[in-house]
């Protein structure tokens, strides 16, 4: 189970704990805040793309390939259902982070493809991709 702590420490601004980790959130100042960390939309993406880093470098290591270095550059779009012609209803918005993986190092092209494999595989990754996330609120005791 892993267990992180947000406060609220003024206007946008956030402050968050993990562990012994500090860090902040915050908005950009167009959009009201003082813009003195990340969004969250922007920490989700950093989630995303550490773990993505962190799952590639494992698997290299054991495998005893030489990936030097990783780069991962990620954006998030959102569009709405009108551009869906599948969705089931037509409050529903389409989600969209593309991620674009730079692998450095002297591997060979089926390494390359079995790391841009793998990367499927890491764990934020996945729960994204589910799409059956539980979110439960729980009423302060």
């Amino acid at each position: 189970m892993t267990t992180v702590t947000v406060r609220r420490v003024r206007g946008y601004q956030q402050e968050i704990t993990a562990r012994e980790h500090v860090l902040f959130a915050d908005e950009p100042i167009e959009a009201g805040g003082d813009d003195t960390g990340p969004t969250p939309y922007e920490l989700l993406l950093a989630a995303l793309g550490s773990c993505t880093a962190i799952t590639l470098s494992m698997y290299a290591q054991r495998k005893g390939w030489s990936l030097e270095q990783i780069e991962i550059e990620l954006t998030h779009h959102r569009s709405h259902a009108r551009d869906c012609a599948s969705c089931a209803q037509q409050a529903t918005r389409l989600e969209r982070i593309t991620r674009r993986i730079r692998l450095r190092g002297a591997l060979d092209n089926a390494q390359r493809a079995r790391l841009l494999e793998i990367a499927q595989r890491c764990p934020v990754h996945r729960t994204l991709s589910a799409g059956a996330v539980e979110i439960v609120d729980q009423p302060d005791p």
